[in-house]
């Protein structure tokens, strides 16, 4: 009962330390100037305004940066996922011939890279940079993730498989009628791995690309916050009339995570799920 009671107290003052610093943030985007400027807002808003969305909202440059991010991890998730999926299941069939050598090659990945001046003459070379697939691209197939769906496939019964060729499916159509329906927890796990980390990368577009009009969400939040003196060099609306720089800061943290925030709860049912299914098999 003790150390259980201790977990909990552990927990919860892990959970406040990280929930703390994201209701101030909060309130502070619905706080008027001068409660900021004081600093009467601690957890809760005082003096309630969303003129400082209005603004970020308004900004033609979030806008921009906002769509190039949802386009971004829609597109990326859907193929990073198709060719995690393909390759996991692939791996995870004993009859494909160098599997071993294969899956080697894909752990070496995960411990050794090239760094980041190769890295950049190859999206460079194959002219990627300035264009929203050298977010895209490179990264299409995580290790990790796919190594999560290898054993998850290799859980599954091979029976299934040999019914479907009973019937004269080819693999394809066992991998999509039968296998990816039963996957889906493990799918939607990875999917989820995968929009939150296009939707936070941040450092590949500064490399990558040169256009303000195809930098993402996490760029214009970047400059945001770092150019706290003077928030008008990021936003085209400069009648700030009753809003301080750090609502609008705050309002720019809020509009940014939000939408990835609300994709969790739909998936949260098979993320604890997939995880565990997936690593039961080494």
């Amino acid at each position: 009962m003790i150390f259980e009671w201790v977990n909990y107290v552990l927990l919860t003052l892990v959970i406040l330390a990280c929930l703390i610093p994201v209701l101030n943030i909060a309130a502070k985007s619905l706080s008027d100037e001068a409660s900021v400027m004081a600093g009467d807002v601690k957890l809760w808003p005082v003096h309630f305004t969303t003129d400082a969305y209005g603004i970020v909202l308004g900004s033609q440059k979030f806008i921009t940066s906002f769509r190039n991010s949802v386009l971004i991890t829609i597109v990326g998730t859907l193929i990073n996922v198709t060719l995690t999926v393909c390759t996991g299941y692939a791996l995870s069939r004993s009859r494909l011939k160098g599997q071993k050598t294969i899956m080697m090659l894909y752990v070496f990945t995960m411990l050794f890279s090239a760094g980041i001046i190769p890295t950049y003459l190859v999206v460079k070379s194959v002219g990627l940079v300035n264009s929203l697939w050298a977010l895209i691209i490179p990264g299409l197939v995580s290790p990790f993730n796919m190594i999560i769906v290898r054993l998850y496939f290799m859980n599954l019964p091979d029976s299934l498989e040999e019914s479907g060729k009973i019937d004269g499916a080819s693999n394809i159509r066992i991998l999509v009628s039968i296998m990816v329906p039963l996957a889906m927890p493990v799918i939607a796990t990875i999917s989820l791995f995968c929009a939150v980390e296009y939707w936070n990368s941040y450092f590949e577009a500064l490399m990558y690309i040169n256009n303000s009009k195809l930098l993402p969400l996490q760029v214009f939040l970047r400059e945001m916050i770092m150019n706290a003196s003077d928030a008008s060099n990021n936003v085209d609306m400069l009648e700030q009339v009753n809003v301080s720089t750090e609502s609008i800061r705050g309002a720019t943290v809020v509009a940014a995570t939000l939408p990835i925030v609300l994709v969790y709860p739909f998936l949260q049912r098979f993320f604890v799920k997939g995880v565990v299914l997936g690593a039961v098999k080494g």
